[in-house]
């Protein structure tokens, strides 16, 4: 019965998908959704994206594992990065009507900054999509009863989301977000009430885990390591994420720049309460099945099972439904926002320079051909990675962090930013990464934390050196902003 429900619900979400297609007509609205989503659509994409396999299966485990302290990252450091999108990016970037963020740093910086930034971005969510497909791929193998093994159902779980999001492109994935936002709200909260009545109240599980020490954790230890880890933990996705085409991708495609700020900080806003449900469910199968959490959490395969052997083995056909239901929602819009966002990013910023002359119908074809190219290669990914859901997701963001970040915030934030300031904070930022992680990747100071401030670093010292002397530019924003604040100016007079 649950198989088939997830075979019925799985076909009628991309017959969703494929039909919402069908308002795609330009590259504009395969990238953006025309720059025409009002207020509840844009919350749910945000929240929806970001809800995705790690929400439901990594952080629990990592919980279990760490406390508190071990998800610093996600959900604390990921909520806030879409908090602060709200409040100081999504208005400025939404006046420039771009199509990607790669567009930015061109406008700003110039193509070689575009280039070098988009192939990071890029390359950032090679992790987050894999993690996204592992886990597609661990829902059948667990709904069908092993008779598809996780290899197949990832292959499977890619293919179909392939297809709505390679025809549809932005508005399949909100008009899809939208409708599983639904599903993922009521399903949590249905299943959190469910599972708290067989662990004895919410209550009965909330003190439990504070007499096991699992919320003192989240305080750092008094040393300079402790400090520097804690810090580089809650950077790595509150700053790293920022700088990311599927966030901004929801910025662009909202109605106008007051409905991309203020969606941005409401769906993280939910994402934050929202992400603590699993967190709950998680614990509460400490109390009511001991030995199976016990036998799980030798690995960080076997422990992101953790709460669907739970479901399976003690909640009613009924949660199991809304469960699975939740999860598939889950997984299935963040795994196509994630797969658009990085092909839209590198046709519109690597491929497109290169074609001088592409009309608008050619470049929409190459994104689709670029899904299905991106698609295929994060497939093998996943197929061949022993990281957990979990470190899949937090690690996709260190390269932002140190390379896209300083330059995105300076230039919106800073005059006298500019290429060479720009071009430092990215060579200098991924070296000193890189480097530290070969050589030294448990050094007090955390490898991402210290390329973030040698880029920041790189970025202050060359802009102000070439100061000009070499590209500066104000961002149409800026003006705007400007010319805003005179006719503010004179009515006041």
């Amino acid at each position: 019965m649950l198989l088939w429900f997830v075979i019925i619900y799985w076909i009628i979400s991309v017959g969703i998908g494929l039909w919402a297609g069908k308002l795609v007509k330009n590259s504009k609205d395969f990238a953006v959704a025309g720059r025409a989503l009002p207020m509840y659509v844009v919350t749910a994409t945000v929240f929806a994206t970001w809800f995705g396999a790690e929400t439901v299966l990594g952080i629990p485990a990592t919980f279990l594992k760490e406390g508190l302290g071990g998800v610093v990252a996600d959900p604390f450091g990921s909520s806030m990065c879409l908090i602060l999108v709200g409040l100081f990016f999504a208005r400025p970037l939404y006046r420039m009507n771009l199509l990607t963020i790669g567009d930015y740093y061109r406008a700003k910086y110039g193509p070689v900054v575009e280039a070098l930034t988009s192939i990071c971005i890029v390359l950032s969510y090679l992790g987050w999509v894999a993690a996204q497909i592992t886990a597609l791929g661990l829902v059948f193998n667990v709904v069908s009863g092993g008779e598809m093994s996780r290899e197949t159902g990832m292959i499977v779980g890619a293919g179909t989301v392939l297809i709505y999001t390679m025809w549809g492109g932005m508005w399949s994935v909100a008009i899809t977000d939208f409708i599983q936002m639904i599903i993922i709200v009521v399903g949590m909260l249905y299943i959190g009430w469910d599972v708290s009545q067989l662990a004895g109240g919410v209550g009965t599980v909330v003190q439990h885990a504070i007499d096991s020490d699992k919320f003192s954790s989240f305080i750092p230890d008094a040393t300079l390591a402790g400090i520097l880890g804690f810090i580089a933990a809650a950077v790595t996705m509150m700053l790293g994420s920022i700088p990311q085409q599927d966030v901004f991708q929801r910025v662009a495609s909202s109605k106008d720049e007051r409905t991309a700020g203020r969606a941005s900080i409401l769906g993280g806003s939910l994402y934050f309460v929202f992400a603590f449900i699993p967190m709950f469910l998680a614990y509460s199968a400490t109390l009511i099945d001991p030995a199976m959490v016990k036998g799980l959490l030798h690995s960080d395969s076997d422990s992101q099972l953790i709460l669907p052997t739970l479901i399976l083995s003690h909640a009613p056909l009924f949660a199991q439904i809304m469960f699975f239901g939740a999860l598939l929602s889950a997984i299935k819009s963040c795994a196509s926002a994630t797969l658009l966002a990085p092909s839209v990013t590198f046709t519109e910023n690597i491929l497109k320079p290169a074609f001088k002359h592409m009309s608008d119908k050619q470049l929409l074809r190459l994104m689709r051909i670029v899904v299905v190219c991106f698609t295929a290669m994060v497939t093998l990914f996943a197929l061949n990675s022993n990281l957990s859901i979990y470190k899949m997701v937090e690690n996709a963001y260190k390269i932002t962090l140190v390379s896209a970040f300083v330059p995105l915030a300076f230039g919106l934030y800073w005059k006298p930013a500019n290429q060479i300031g720009a071009l430092a904070a990215i060579f200098l930022g991924l070296g000193t990464w890189i480097g530290l992680e070969i050589v030294a990747p448990d050094a007090v100071c955390p490898p991402q934390l210290a390329g973030l401030l040698v880029a920041l670093t790189g970025m202050i010292v060359g802009s102000l050196l070439t100061r000009g002397r070499t590209r500066h530019v104000d961002l149409p924003h800026q003006h705007d902003h400007q010319d805003h604040a005179a006719q503010h100016g004179h009515a006041r007079n």
